[in-house]
């Protein structure tokens, strides 16, 4: 890594080294209220956007399935994996931040003992073999990464032959009113819910800018296809707010 590497961290630049630090402090400040702030910010919505994650991942309910959640620390997306899959489901969720994990190693549901485990780890090097998981999913944390495509690369590897890749992520409005209807929601009413809520108005205004700052769909999707997946996709939901990304590891 150069001394002098720089990234975006929001509308700010700063060195490489740096953001992750910074991303980190973001979300031990926001942790407890996380899914909380999902809720008011997306009016429930982000409940749809994973179950259709889910939908499209479709877990085996008879045969093993290793699922991989990333950047899943309060276990959302995980314990909606392991109901939709079978009692041969198992989920491993990884994050950096201690904070978010213990969150959700607190909420986990008695009945998915033994068949999930929280994990600390970075994305970009990830703590775990080769060609374990028949699964990876990352829903909105890949942009909060300072090397996106160590992210895609680490991910690509601890995929079985077959395993899929799927990205749950902000993405660009297509509609010409709803797009500024959504511009003056984000930066002028997310920050103060935040504030109100979380205490932290400045952690929001990070999240509403890095999403602003972060790769078309045309753009990642390059990236995937750069790290090795094939047939690559993806799905736009709530005119653009978000998608979801999809890849395959053929090989």
């Amino acid at each position: 890594m150069a001394a002098d590497e720089t990234t975006d961290f929001g509308y700010e630049r700063v060195a490489l080294a740096q953001k992750q630090g910074r991303v980190d402090a973001v979300f031990h400040s926001v942790a407890r209220r996380y899914d909380l702030m999902n809720d008011l910010m997306s009016a429930g919505l982000h409940r749809a956007w994973k179950a259709q994650l889910v939908s499209m991942l479709r877990p085996s309910r008879s045969r093993p399935h290793r699922h991989l959640d990333v950047a899943g620390g309060t276990g959302d997306v995980a314990f909606r994996v392991l109901d939709a899959g079978g009692a041969r489901t198992d989920v491993t969720v990884l994050d950096i931040n201690e904070s978010m994990l213990r969150v959700g190693a607190e909420r986990a549901p008695e009945r998915f003992k033994g068949r999930i485990d929280f994990v600390t780890g970075n994305a970009e090097s990830l703590p775990l073999p080769d060609a374990t998981f028949d699964a990876y999913t990352i829903a909105f944390g890949i942009r909060n990464v300072p090397r996106i495509d160590l992210a895609l690369a680490e991910a690509r590897r601890v995929l079985k032959p077959g395993g899929r890749f799927l990205c749950l992520e902000f993405s660009q409005v297509d509609l010409p009113v709803l797009d500024r209807i959504y511009d003056a929601y984000s930066f002028h009413v997310i920050p103060r819910i935040g504030a109100r809520v979380a205490g932290d108005a400045e952690s929001y205004r990070y999240l509403v800018e890095s999403i602003r700052k972060f790769p078309t769909r045309g753009a990642f999707a390059g990236l995937i296809e750069q790290a090795g997946f094939r047939h690559v996709t993806d799905r736009p939901l709530s005119g653009g707010i978000v998608a979801i990304h999809s890849g395959w590891k053929v090989s």
